[in-house]
Parts: C-alpha cells; structure tokens; sequence
C-alpha cells in the first residue's frame, strides 16, 4: 500500500489542531506540564511495546498515536513559552538524519549495516559529544541500557571478532560467579551475577538476539503458562498451596504443550 503524503498531512494537521483545543478548552490538558506528561509518555511506550510483542497491528495503531499525542503535546507546551514548536523538533530531526547518512545525501561509501552503524558513531563524536557512550539513556532499564551501550562501544571498534570469543567470556564469568557463590559473599556474588548478565546480552547480540525480547517472551511464555496451571487446578477444586511440587509439575508439562 503506498502512503498518501496529502492524506497523511492533512491527519497531521488535523491532530496540531486539536491539540491547540484540548490545551485551551479542557482543564485537564491545559494544567499538564513535561514532567506531569513524562510518567505517562513512558506507560505509553512500554504499552507500544507489548503490542509490538504481540503483534497486534490494531493495538499497534493506536498505541502509535498515543506516543505521537504525547510528542505534539511536549511540543506544544514549548511552544507556549516561544521555546520551540513541532516544525522545530521535526526539522532538527531531518537535519540530523541527513547529516547522519552520508552515503545517501553524500559521497560516502558503505558496504554493510556496520560500516553504517559505525560512521553513525564517528559524526556524533564530531558533533561535539565528549564519549560514544553520551547518548545511552541513564534512566533506561539495566538489561536495555547494558545493551545499548555494547552497541555503542561495537560502532568504534572496541569488540570481539567471533562469537566463539564472546561464549568463552560468558564460560568465564559463569566460573568466576561459581566461585563467589562457594565464598558465599552477597556483594560479590551481585558483582559477578552483573557480569555473567552482562555477557550473556554481549553473546546475544553477536546471535543477532535482542535480550530484552528474548526475556519478554519468556515472560509471556511462563505467565500463560501459569496461569493455565491457576485454571486447571481451581477446575479440579484444589488448592496450589496444598500441592506437591510434583503436581503442579504434572500440570506444568500440560500447559507446556499448549505453547
């Protein structure tokens, strides 16, 4: 399906315009300031996010226009103080991508996604940025940002060549971590479990995995499959506090085959 750039504007258009209403009309709208909207930007996202996971090109939709709501009402707000404007924060926007991709708006020559990754890293340190590691979020989540910032420290070269390297650093802090474990030292075990984390998303990465989907999965996986458990056992008119282990397990490997 092609896009309808005129459609598209005029949707634009019609969504700045009822923004300016909801900001002069509605006392809700009106009292919310950037840090009021910043928790529920965040909610927003991470709801994207599920739909995403779940594949829902419906919620997707909507979910889309959630965060897209909440970009023009920051822009608006700064708008209302002669800060900036949406066509600021989309023309800085255009700017950077254009900068950022001169083998498409330039005569830069690039051969894969990591030379593309990696010159990417190398204009932002020209653009004045003291560290490659600047732009990784600090309020991000430890399993995202830990993958955020091997990405960042691979575009400038500072990695390993083959997976093999990354598995056997994984095998390593694996034993590292057993041996605390053994010595029985809270901190240090913590320590060393950080780092077993750490390389594991590293390995992840050479796979082409993202960990953070990965977990999520999971998530999803255990919790359906919990929650069959929940239904079998109130169907039988039992209690899961009052069962064996071993019970629940056999329920367990039931729901396992409805995966």
């Amino acid at each position: 399906m092609k896009a309808d750039k005129s459609k598209q504007l005029k949707s634009f258009e019609r969504l700045l315009h009822i923004m300016d209403d909801l900001r002069e009309k509605c006392p809700w709208d009106r009292k919310q300031t950037m840090e009021s909207l910043r928790h529920l930007t965040i909610e927003e996202v991470y709801e994207l996010g599920d739909a995403i996971l779940d594949k829902d090109d419906e919620a997707i939709k909507e979910e889309i226009g959630d965060v897209l709501l909440h970009l023009v009402f920051y822009s608006k707000i700064a708008s209302e103080t002669n800060t900036f404007d949406f066509s600021d924060v989309a023309e800085r926007i255009c700017n950077k991508l254009v900068d950022r991709h001169p083998h498409i708006y330039g005569d830069v020559k690039v051969e894969n996604e990591e030379d593309v990754k990696k010159n990417w890293e190398a204009l932002k340190l020209k653009e004045g940025k003291k560290s490659v590691l600047e732009g990784v979020p600090r309020s991000l989540p430890a399993l995202v940002k830990a993958s955020r910032i091997q990405e960042k420290v691979a575009g400038v070269g500072f990695d390993w060549d083959t997976p093999d390297q990354v598995f056997e650093k994984v095998k390593e802090e694996l034993d590292e971590f057993s041996a605390e474990i053994d010595k029985a030292n809270q901190d240090k075990m913590e320590a060393e479990f950080g780092d077993v984390l750490f390389s594991m998303i590293n390995y992840a990465r050479f796979l082409g995995i993202n960990p953070e989907n990965a977990l999520e999965r999971t998530n999803k996986k255990f919790m359906k499959r919990f929650q069959y458990l929940e239904q079998e056992v109130e169907a039988q008119k039992l209690s899961l506090k009052q069962m064996k282990l071993a019970e629940m397990d056999e329920i367990w490997e039931k729901a396992k085959k409805n995966d």
